[in-house]
């Protein structure tokens, strides 16, 4: 019995998605570990980091550039504009389009996070050599990119194809 429980968890231990999980599990730990004194969430820098690379960008435009959905991207974005990070104004061309840009205090703090992020990045792939690391890295943009229309939250990425709300 205490045989095949082993075989069982172990089985459960080498599933892809479970190791997915528990790799985002360590890498969101390394986030807050990293960027914690910047009281920022990794769904907050996704969002500062897609604003400042699109100034203006939409909501909508925002949730499908990040693979959110529209309601998690409102919740994130009216947490940054209370703070004054991000503020929000009616689109030029279509004033039911909120456009979203930066305020300085979110430059300056999305400069901190890139820099904090970066070595949370590095203390995850830490463990793997040099060439594993672009392996591993280009495998799970290659899982992405094939099974993308499967996600919950359709993505697609900012300067990659012309994005449009829908």
């Amino acid at each position: 019995m205490a045989a095949a429980v082993i075989a069982s968890m172990e089985a459960l231990y080498e599933r892809p998605g479970f190791l997915l999980r528990r790799a985002h599990q360590i890498s969101v730990a390394l986030f807050e570990l990293h960027c914690g004194d910047l009281g920022l969430t990794p769904p907050q820098f996704g969002v500062l980091s897609a604003i400042a690379a699109s100034p203006g960008i939409d909501q909508a435009t925002l949730a499908r550039a990040l693979g959110y959905d529209k309601v998690t991207v409102l919740h994130v974005v009216r947490g940054l504009e209370a703070r004054d990070l991000v503020t929000r104004s009616d689109g030029v061309a279509d004033r039911r389009r909120i456009s979203l840009t930066l305020t300085e205090g979110g430059s300056t703090l999305l400069a901190r996070a890139r820099k904090a992020s970066l070595r949370a990045s590095e203390q995850l792939l830490a463990p793997l050599k040099p060439q594993e690391r672009v392996q591993f890295l280009s495998s799970l943009d290659r899982i992405c990119n094939e099974l993308e229309q499967l996600a919950r939250a359709p993505m697609i990425k900012l300067g990659k194809t012309p994005l449009t709300a829908g």
